[in-house]
């Protein structure tokens, strides 16, 4: 019997969508530049990290363990979630001072249900909408599978499926009500860090001439309150430029042959971390933060 590990090809969205090099390729920054609005989250991973002076070996290692599960078998996925599990344990503390509403001395858990959500809820906009401006629009119930899918993946982390929305339109009605929240702050640490990682990331010299359009698509892509407590431009100018390429992209997605736009991503990955690597022995600057 073939193990085609908890999403399926022939009956997950989720899998569909993140087979997709286009999404694979950009989500993640994305995610992360937003999730970091959410100081409990933010504050909780980087006290605890290993990888604060190498944010992008980080980025690089979560990008290729969610791959293992959104792609892998079983025993390779739960290799992953076990080890994340042994990781989020160790993830509980206090805020060290202020950060917005929240007080120094407020308490934070990897294992919070509303944390655990905020996180698969970054990760599941970014994923819909990079599908949907380099590929195409997903229909209704597609959206629906879409979620469903990811309420299972924060399931496979321990999430309560009764912590998150039941639906997609109740996830959309979570997604407004967070993005209008004041809730969402930047600490100083985390507006350098998300900036970083949606905009700073090393990539190989092969790959530097395609930063700008890298870097115009993420900008274009992020909600405007988000765009806004960055302090990021965004003129008409932008907005023009923003949709001829994303329109020249999504209209050049079914000539590309299958193995360029489709697959696992961890060559990349691993060329992002080889290139942070390389740029810290030669003592060239790169995103870290010295704490």
């Amino acid at each position: 019997m073939v193990d085609g590990g908890y999403f399926p090809r022939q009956r997950s969205q989720l899998r569909r969508v993140h087979e997709e090099r286009a999404v694979g390729l950009f989500y993640g920054q994305r995610a992360l530049a937003i999730g970091a609005l959410a100081p409990l989250n933010f504050v909780g991973t980087m006290e605890h990290s290993k990888h604060r002076l190498t944010p992008f070996n980080r980025l690089a290692h979560t990008g290729k363990w969610f791959e293992t599960v959104f792609f892998g078998t079983r025993a390779e996925a739960d290799r992953v979630l076990g080890a994340v599990r042994r990781m989020h344990e160790q993830v509980n503390g206090v805020l060290p001072e202020d950060a917005g509403p929240f007080a120094a001395g407020t308490p934070y858990s990897a294992t919070d249900p509303a944390l655990m959500l905020w996180t698969i809820a970054v990760m599941a906009d970014s994923a819909e909408v990079f599908y949907e401006l380099l590929v195409r629009r997903l229909r209704e119930h597609e959206r629906e599978s879409l979620w469903q899918d990811y309420v299972r993946f924060g399931e496979l982390f321990g999430m309560p499926r009764e912590a998150a929305p039941a639906g997609y339109r109740e996830f959309r009605a979570y997604w407004a009500e967070r993005m209008d929240s004041r809730d969402l702050v930047l600490t100083e640490e985390a507006r350098y860090v998300g900036r970083a990682t949606a905009f700073e990331i090393p990539m190989p010299p092969a790959f530097q001439p395609a930063k700008r359009v890298h870097d115009l698509i993420m900008l274009g892509s992020l909600p405007p309150r988000v765009r806004e407590l960055y302090g990021l431009p965004w003129t008409p100018v932008h907005a023009v430029a923003f949709r001829a390429t994303v329109g020249a992209l999504r209209a050049a997605r079914p000539l590309a042959p299958a193995p360029i736009a489709r697959g696992w991503n961890t060559r990349f990955f691993d060329g992002v971390a080889a290139t942070e690597r390389r740029r810290i022995s030669h003592g060239k600057p790169t995103p870290q933060i010295v704490g």
